[in-house]
């Protein structure tokens, strides 16, 4: 229960498909970045300040790589396939910086199912408003699954 809500399952392995897509948009905002290096005591520079990001290859502060992560794993723990997904393994590359104030996009497809394994895998790609790819990576994904009562 969450503050006092039964929460349903996400999606069961048998339920997704092959070429499934789920888009989300996110800005990024000063709070959600105060409040991430307010959660883990990450103090680089590089993230908060902007007189000291102008003298570096970024000019401006960017967005710290984990927070994208966060953003992917709400979405799959959410949405695709949902509440009581496990993420197992992930594979992600940040091909160029997300900054502050971007609005991102990111696109899931279902890529993979092994229902024996009862793992999917999902590929995901976050661009910024200008196109830019600022994260590729493909995460592999165990459905939610009811546990079995069957006695041995």
């Amino acid at each position: 229960m969450l503050l006092g809500k039964t929460r349903k399952m996400g999606r069961n392995i048998n339920d997704l498909v092959i070429g499934e897509k789920l888009t989300l948009t996110e800005k990024i905002e000063d709070k959600d970045l105060l409040l991430y290096l307010g959660l883990t005591n990450d103090n680089n520079p590089l993230y908060i300040q902007h007189d000291f990001a102008s003298k570096t290859i970024y000019e401006k502060p960017i967005v710290p790589p984990i927070m994208l992560l966060g953003i992917i794993t709400a979405a799959i723990s959410k949405h695709l396939p949902g509440p009581g997904a496990y993420i197992t393994k992930q594979d992600i590359t940040f091909p160029a910086p997300a900054y502050h104030y971007s609005t991102l996009e990111f696109v899931f497809e279902v890529k993979e199912i092994d229902v024996h394994s009862n793992e999917i895998e999902i590929s995901v790609l976050a661009k910024d408003e200008q196109n830019n790819q600022v994260l590729a990576g493909n995460f592999y994904v165990k459905p939610p699954a009811i546990k079995s009562n069957k006695m041995l």
